[in-house]
């Protein structure tokens, strides 16, 4: 089989990491020995063991790791942090051939991980199936070349263009998978967002009750704190935000974070959420926020349910994305439109 194949098997397991592994990327891991895969781990959840050391468990006779190829598919790590450094771990096994998707972005390790191997004498190859890994690890690598998370836009509207009904009435515009397939995506990002009009409104509870996973951050712009205590947002069951112009305050679960009316509000929240290690946020609406970060090439993809037969006539419009449409395609009632910004 070919460096391509072994790679793919390793990428494909660093997907079982997605929803738990944040801010670290997903990695995995396949070892082989005379063609056969001896040990395959990857990356489960932040804290716990890497892919590199769950593969190495997984084989059963250790003595023949120095003839055997590991293939990773991010660079082995060199610092110590939740766990001990992988490229360490690699070269007191005696392993003399790597093979490694893509090198690490984290300034903690930057190609040292790939330096530690060389200097031991190991033969080290780069750049297998690189784009895939890229595609895989787009929001880790988002956060460290742009020091902002990712960010992803979200909603849905009628056939006509409408994301609500008049004065923000409520509208249920999309069908039950698409619903489903939202509270999915919550469980694989990090953070999600709204502005004060859909906290308000909507009164979400941005959680995974649809899907098994992990719920977000939950994050509310409410500049003047004009929203009610009694929303959901409020009811301390998860992590919230709340981004402001009027205090600076720690609470159980509930963080009020104070912004600075003179400097740019969205750069802001991005920093702040960067010095918070937030891989990726999704943003839920409404048009203003959504308007406002397109506006400021804020955002990195957008996913809109377009329903094909849900008609309003009138209400809040939809906002206008002018972008690369990557993918489309139809669920149920509705068309899934996947944006790129270019």
């Amino acid at each position: 089989m070919s460096d391509e194949l072994y790679m793919q098997r390793a990428l494909e397991l660093a997907k079982l990491g997605s929803g738990y592994t944040s801010p670290n990327p997903m990695v995995g891991c396949v070892i082989v020995h005379k063609g056969q895969i001896i040990g395959e781990g990857w990356h489960q959840k932040y804290g716990g063991p890497h892919a590199e050391v769950n593969a190495v468990a997984a084989v059963d006779d250790k003595s023949i790791l120095p003839q055997s190829t590991v293939y990773v598919t991010l660079e082995p790590c060199s610092h110590f942090g939740k766990t001990p450094p992988c490229a360490d771990l690699l070269i007191s096994h005696g392993v003399k051939n790597v093979v490694i998707c893509n090198t690490d972005p984290n300034p903690l390790v930057a190609g040292r991980g790939i330096k530690k191997l060389f200097d031991a004498g190991a033969q080290v190859k780069v750049g297998v199936l690189e784009q895939q890994g890229l595609e895989l690890n787009k929001r880790f690598f988002t956060f460290h070349s742009q020091k902002q998370p990712f960010i992803l836009l979200k909603w849905a509207e009628t056939a006509d263009g409408f994301i609500a009904g008049a004065d923000y009435k409520q509208e249920q515009i999309s069908g039950k998978l698409a619903q489903r397939l939202v509270h999915k995506w919550r469980s694989e990002e990090q953070a999600i967002i709204v502005g004060k009009h859909t906290a308000l409104h909507d009164n979400p509870r941005l959680n995974t009750r649809l899907w098994s996973g992990q719920n977000p951050l939950r994050i509310v712009i409410d500049k003047q704190l004009q929203l009610p205590q009694h929303l959901h947002l409020f009811d301390r069951t998860q992590p919230t935000v709340v981004y402001n112009l009027i205090k600076q305050e720690e609470q159980e679960n509930l963080y009020f974070v104070q912004l600075q009316e003179q400097k740019p509000l969205l750069h802001q929240i991005m920093q702040d959420l960067h010095q918070r290690s937030i891989l990726s946020v999704m943003v839920e609406g409404g048009t203003f926020l959504l308007d406002s970060l397109l506006q400021a090439n804020l955002w990195d993809e957008a996913i809109v349910f377009k329903s094909r037969h849900k008609i309003l006539e009138e209400g809040i419009k939809a906002p206008l994305i002018d972008a690369h449409l990557y993918t489309t395609q139809t669920l149920g009632p509705d068309q899934l439109l996947h944006y790129r910004n270019s």
